[in-house]
């Protein structure tokens, strides 16, 4: 049994791409960990193709790494690795639930950034032990004295914890380890109460079931055990437990301290909920571990399978993202045009992204999403309120007394020089500025309160572009306010194609609608006879494009002659189109719907 006094349990929290995986890897190769299986790749924790491709961490990861000290001391040292997108905040705050102490990492060469400050709030609600961490001081950009005053006067961290790093050196990671062992506290636990253990994620094995990732509170788990899930009642015998070295690593007993995984046979996913606390079927706690709070999803979008006959995987696509992913809502769903799906709740557009490539890559099923929309407050006549998130359940206009749209708290940390261009930016996205704060001679910091709508379509492209990327972006939703609902149909040869309506701000409409029709106009394939593709808003046309037929030369075989021999040949094609699009069938490609989540990134 490991001495508690010799554990540490730490995350790594930081604003995306800051270095957060990079020093995971070193952390990983200093300890000399077995790396056969990922000895050539960087980014060892994020095991997903898409992290490694899009250089981001989408999944929260665990490891153990045995450390000597220069005492001599041995010491495990747990590390939970963290996103630092603000779509993944939720992931962040499941790590933390696991830790004592967090590593706050800062680039040296672009310092305090807005998700910095929003992770290292959430650490400090949950009382971690912060050590400030100075990252890429190789380059020759970094000014590590303006980190040390930023960390400071904006973090109020005491900065003679500060350690400088280069995680892609390895310079300075051997004090950073002094550091976490002398700072970090030991976890307080004893292995002779109840066990008491809090589930931060789990993940699906086709042949063992759910593999459960928790952290221990209290008393100790072994092979054998009958456990309880406090959440679903479910009681389960334990197979396996262990730890993560990258892959997992058996042991005979877990103790209170220990951060690992239990296989206990479990198939029925659903049983399995992240937040939930595992304890002994006869010997259990009275009361469970803290949870995680629910998350609320702001942007809902619909999934259907390409082909119809993929359901039921998708139903099975879906249980088992929601297993490792407890921020995916989603409920069954149908439309005409696609037929059965689901409706979904995501974090914001990034997420969407992510959920849709790893159902593609991971269950090799073809699916298309519809048009992404938020969760609007609709006051009909006769006094009732309803939600809307869906174009579909939008109620008649004569019906609808006021709509309300969420609105949200931004802000915006950015080198002072690209202000004009940002406020720009914002007041087009019909935000209200609320506060401007000179951070120091170079940086600003803003605050805006805009519609959460005008943030999913292109706003944080366009403001990483305005600012050469130098611009970091955080926010939060703070309430309902009023405005100008209009539901937008698409129409396809005359067809209203309900998976592409939307719900759009009335003075937006016109250009949404344009770029809607522009984008389809490209998507969709030519077929012999012309395809009008219209945005309308009730009865009324707003936009139109043109897809124009395919052209057979029938008049080829008239060398010379008489030209009303021609024009009979072109009539009769003519009849012959119209005829055809009265019975034509106009397929949209999945690409099409897919084209019209992105619009046109002006300023790009």
């Amino acid at each position: 049994m490991a001495d508690i006094s010799k554990k540490r349990n730490f995350c790594i929290i930081a604003h995306i791409d800051h270095g957060k995986s990079t020093l995971a890897d070193r952390f990983i190769e200093k300890a000399k960990l077995n790396l056969s299986r990922t000895q050539n790749l960087n980014q060892i924790l994020d095991n997903m193709d898409i992290e490694r491709e899009r250089g981001i961490t989408i999944k929260s990861q665990a490891v153990t790494i045995p450390y000597e000290a220069k005492d001599g001391s041995l010491y495990e040292l747990n590390l939970v690795d963290t996103p630092g997108h603000v779509d993944f905040s939720y992931e962040v705050s499941r790590a933390i639930s696991s830790c004592e102490g967090a590593l706050l990492l800062i680039d040296a060469t672009q310092g305090v950034e807005a998700q910095t400050l929003a992770n290292m709030y959430m650490a400090v609600e949950h009382g971690l032990e912060i050590i400030p961490v100075i990252n890429k001081i190789d380059l020759s950009s970094a000014d590590i004295e303006s980190c040390k005053r930023q960390i400071d006067h904006d973090l109020g961290l005491d900065v003679s914890m500060t350690v400088c790093v280069s995680a892609k050196t390895g310079e300075g990671v051997d004090d950073l380890f002094e550091s976490i062992v002398k700072y970090i506290p030991a976890p307080i636990g004893d292995e002779k109460q109840p066990l008491k253990a809090l589930i931060f994620d789990s993940h699906y094995d086709s042949y063992r079931g759910v593999i459960v990732h928790f952290r221990l509170f209290s008393g100790s788990i072994k092979e054998g055990q009958d456990i309880l899930l406090m959440n679903s009642n479910a009681v389960y015998k334990v197979e396996e437990v262990g730890i993560f070295q990258i892959d997992l690593i058996r042991k005979k007993e877990l103790f209170a301290g220990d951060v690992g995984y239990f296989i206990a046979g479990i198939k029925t996913v659903s049983d399995v909920r992240v937040g939930d606390t595992v304890t002994l079927a006869d010997n259990r706690v009275e009361e469970p571990c803290e949870g995680f709070k629910d998350v609320k999803p702001v942007v809902f979008s619909s999934i259907y399978p390409v082909d119809s006959n993929d359901y039921d995987e998708l139903l099975e696509a879906m249980e088992r993202l929601k297993l490792n992913d407890a921020s995916l809502v989603y409920e069954k769903d149908s439309s005409a045009a696609l037929g059965q799906g689901f409706r979904c709740g995501f974090l914001g557009l990034l997420h969407l992204e992510v959920i849709q490539e790893r159902i593609e890559r991971e269950f090799d099923l073809s699916i298309v999403f519809t048009s992404p929309s938020v969760r609007y407050k609709v006051y009909l006549k006769n006094g009732d309120m309803i939600y809307v998130d869906n174009p579909l359940d939008y109620p008649d206009l004569v019906k609808i007394d006021h709509s309300e749209e969420p609105y949200i708290r931004a802000e915006i940390i950015s080198p002072a020089v690209y202000l004009g261009s940002i406020m720009t930016l914002c007041m087009e996205k019909r935000g209200i500025q609320s506060d401007i704060i000179y951070v120091d001679d170079k940086r600003v910091q803003l605050t805006y309160e805009m519609p959460l709508s005008e943030v999913l379509f292109e706003f944080y492209d366009r403001l990483k572009s305005i600012s050469r990327g130098y611009a970091s972006f955080d926010y939060e939703l703070i309430d309902y306010r009023k405005s100008d609902l209009v539901k937008m149909d698409i129409l396809v040869n005359g067809e209203s194609v309900d998976a592409l309506s939307q719900l759009v701000f009335k003075d937006n409409a016109y250009q949404r609608g344009r770029q809607v029709c522009e984008q389809l106009q490209n998507e969709i394939p030519r077929q012999q006879f012309k395809i009008p593709i219209q945005a309308a808003i009730g009865g009324n046309i707003i936009a139109r494009e043109t897809i124009n037929a395919y052209r057979k030369d029938v008049t080829a075989k008239c060398y010379g002659g008489d030209i009303t021999r021609k024009r009979k040949l072109l009539e009769k094609q003519k009849e012959g189109k119209k005829r055809m699009k009265l019975v034509g069938n106009v397929e949209i490609p999945q690409s099409a719907f897919l084209a019209v989540l992105k619009t046109k990134n002006e300023g790009r």
